[in-house]
């Protein structure tokens, strides 16, 4: 599983010309899932996530959680995040999961961070969406299941 996690003062997400969620400051995350991810793998992803402090505290460091800011959520589904570059210049997207294992480990990931108490908006899974933030650093971590323990 990836997230891609963005540290946003603002982002959106609009379908067919219709913002269906928006966020102030928080997490905009982009999810990605393959078929070996399952919901043990999501929630050592999410309690990653939910502890990550990388809002500043009163000196300026980076020290802060998401709810210590009282900060919101936008979670996108991106089966890209497993594209394979390795041969030729059109991407391979083999290594993401099936759709509907995706949608189910991605709606499991949407409902277990809604329990945290943050206002969680959502993408439309599969669906053709325009993503807009503004990125707050710039600030952007990569995390990869594969490399958490």
């Amino acid at each position: 599983m990836k997230f891609v996690i963005q540290r946003v003062k603002k982002a959106s997400v609009t379908v067919d010309n219709e913002v269906i969620g928006h966020i102030d400051k928080g997490f905009f995350v982009l999810i990605g899932v393959c078929d070996a991810d399952d919901e043990a793998v999501a929630d050592k992803m999410i309690r990653k996530l939910l502890g990550m402090r990388i809002f500043a505290d009163l000196e300026g460091k980076t020290n802060l959680s998401l709810e210590d800011v009282g900060g919101e959520m936008l979670l996108v589904s991106q089966f890209t995040l497993y594209a394979d570059c390795r041969k030729g210049n059109r991407p391979s997207f083999i290594k993401a999961g099936s759709p509907e294992h995706a949608e189910k480990i991605y709606d499991y990931i949407v409902d277990e961070c809604r329990k945290s108490g943050s206002n969680v908006q959502t993408g439309s899974f599969g669906a053709d969406m325009t993503c807009e933030i503004i990125n707050d650093g710039p600030f952007t971590i990569d995390l990869d299941s594969e490399e958490l323990k």
